[in-house]
């Protein structure tokens, strides 16, 4: 770090993304990136036109998209704000509750891109402790008294809280915003996003990377009444009114027309889900139920690091955290069926090297 970095950011620790080595080809398992194409509309949508129509800005309110995303939700567009990626929906509602000071809770194990906007922010970050089984702490959570963030299905760990007692958290805490990060929502089935006409203090937070396969155009969008959007707005023109581009916006567009794409990709991915978690289970692995495109699971005799290190040697990406409590886990991302195929071989392999 250089002499002139303010002193505020000093001891911050930024969000660690997964890695993308580029040493080796490599069966990438490790982002939870779609192993499916975009829709095939989003191909289309991306014309001479559109290319030509670079050298403008782009819509600054992304209108179109929000207007897009409404009508799929059932929502009015003033309900709807897009983003660059659901990580700037996340920032977005962070700088405005949580820019004064004011604490954010959240669960211990969970996306670690909450505590480092609590820590950019200088402002109280706090953990509640998952069960020993990896489930919510409904009550705790209801009793909270504070703002709340809550991946549901939650990340790492895959697993979903029922929406009623989503709906009791949000009930609990009518005095401050509760939001509900749904990046994995469409392979569980269900969202708080029809909930928001009930209740002011929900904001729901959505992403393009996962279920429509578009990681890489950097789009997400945050839904809430109409005051909680006007808050997001005020930020986003504070910090980047031209926050998504123009193609960005037409893919993103095309990807919410094609829902029957959507539907058939993400039943393909949790079809393959269960077929791998069955298998691993057979091969004495632990794994925890997933609503979710990804596995987190352990084996009673290889650590969760040194089977990441094996399976890297072998070419294959997954993830692992040092965080205590999951430190013997190692996260999969659902790849295409060859992919998991190889990566069933493979974990065969190393499990027979540690029989020996």
């Amino acid at each position: 770090m250089s002499r002139f970095l303010s002193q505020k950011y000093d001891g911050i620790e930024p969000y660690v993304s997964g890695e993308q080595p580029k040493d080796r080809r490599y069966i990438k398992l490790n982002t939870n990136e779609s192993p499916y194409p975009p829709s095939p509309l989003a191909a289309e949508a991306v014309s001479r036109a559109a290319v030509t129509g670079l050298k403008l800005y782009s819509e600054p309110s992304s209108k179109a998209l929000r207007q897009a995303i409404a009508r799929f939700w059932g929502l009015d567009e003033s309900e709807v704000v897009v983003t660059n990626g659901s990580d700037e929906a996340l920032a977005l509602a962070f700088f405005a509750y949580c820019g004064g000071g004011e604490e954010m809770v959240s669960l211990d194990i969970t996306y670690n891109f909450y505590p480092v906007l609590s820590g950019l922010l200088g402002s109280p970050y706090r953990t509640i402790p998952l069960k020993e089984d990896f489930t919510v702490d409904v009550d705790a959570l209801c009793a909270a008294d504070s703002h709340i963030v809550i991946a549901n299905p939650n990340a790492p760990t895959g697993i979903a809280l029922p929406l009623e007692e989503m709906e009791r958290i949000i009930q609990s805490n009518p005095s401050r915003v509760v939001i509900v990060d749904e990046a994995y929502a469409d392979f569980w089935g269900y969202s708080c996003i029809p909930l928001i006409k009930k209740y002011p203090n929900l904001m729901v937070v959505q992403t393009f990377s996962k279920s429509r396969a578009l990681a890489g155009a950097r789009l997400g969008f945050a839904a809430g009444q109409k005051e909680l959007i006007e808050d997001l707005d005020k930020i986003r023109d504070s910090l980047n009114p031209y926050n998504v581009n123009t193609l960005s916006q037409l893919l993103g567009i095309a990807a919410m027309k094609d829902e029957c794409y959507l539907r058939f990709c993400v039943q393909r991915i949790v079809d393959t889900r269960e077929r791998v978690a069955k298998e691993l289970k057979a091969l004495g692995f632990e794994v925890l139920p997933s609503s979710t495109n990804f596995l987190l699971a352990k084996h009673p005799q290889i650590g969760g690091e040194r089977l990441y290190l094996e399976l890297k040697s072998e070419g294959i990406l997954v993830r692992y955290f040092s965080v205590e409590r999951i430190r013997d886990y190692i996260r999969v991302s659902i790849g295409s069926d060859k992919e998991m195929d190889t990566f069933m071989e493979k974990i065969r392999k190393i499990l027979q090297g540690a029989n020996q």
